[in-house]
């Protein structure tokens, strides 16, 4: 199962990251993909802001993984853009930060490969002409819940 739309600015991104929040469930593990400035943190932002998160969002850039508490469990924002070797992840005891009271999304998950959780979900986002598209593929029974409710300009 897939969805696809079109994003037009960084308000429409993060008014689709408020409708992805909606109905995240606990557990659950989202990969995003996309170049440099596609605008994966921002969504990212949104997700947040949706979630309730009311403070500064940084980019896990330069830290590899940036730590949200929220009311309802922990959310993880993982940039492995900079990891030189995935190794690393085993070092930082990357198994823990998949858990049933976590949301973990990871940008550059290819830099991963091998030491990650499988995602629920894939988000592709593609610069176009004035745009952003993206498409979300579901890959198990949570992704697929998440792409059935999902409203956004509907």
């Amino acid at each position: 199962m897939s969805k696809s739309m079109i994003i037009h600015n960084e308000e429409e991104m993060l008014a689709f990251g408020a409708a992805l929040s909606r109905d995240l469930p606990l557990g659950l593990v989202i990969y995003l993909h996309g170049d440099l400035g596609a605008g994966k943190t921002t969504l990212v932002r949104g997700v947040l802001r949706g979630l309730g998160y009311q403070n500064k969002v940084k980019s896990p850039t330069y830290t590899l993984v940036e730590p949200y508490e929220l009311a309802r469990g922990m959310f993880y924002h993982f940039d492995l853009y900079r990891l030189q070797d995935p190794a690393e992840l085993s070092f930082m005891g990357i198994e823990e930060y998949f858990s049933p009271t976590t949301i973990t999304f990871i940008e550059w998950p290819q830099n991963g490969k091998g030491l990650l959780a499988p995602a629920d979900l894939d988000l592709h986002i593609d610069f176009k002409v004035e745009a952003r598209s993206i498409q979300l593929i579901a890959n198990t029974e949570k992704g697929q819940k998440i792409l059935a409710t999902l409203h956004y300009k509907d």
